[in-house]
């Protein structure tokens, strides 16, 4: 029986990474990989899409937590 072990790209750099041990940081490839991408999400260059909130639903939801 032949066990295959999954590798994926490193979303940074696109280096192939396998899914072991061998790589604590996957599925990027290193800690630097890692932090780049923590820094896109943190300066909003990788964005989910989603509806706009409006100033009005803002206020609600504010008022529905006191």
């Amino acid at each position: 029986m032949t066990i295959k072990t999954l590798s994926v790209k490193c979303p940074t750099c696109k280096k192939e990474v396998l899914m072991t041990p061998a790589f604590p940081e996957r599925p990027f490839c290193s800690r630097r990989c890692k932090l780049i991408d923590l820094g896109e999400w943190a300066s909003e260059g990788h964005r989910i899409p989603g509806e706009t909130v409006s100033e009005e639903d803002l206020e609600q939801i504010g008022r529905h937590r006191d």
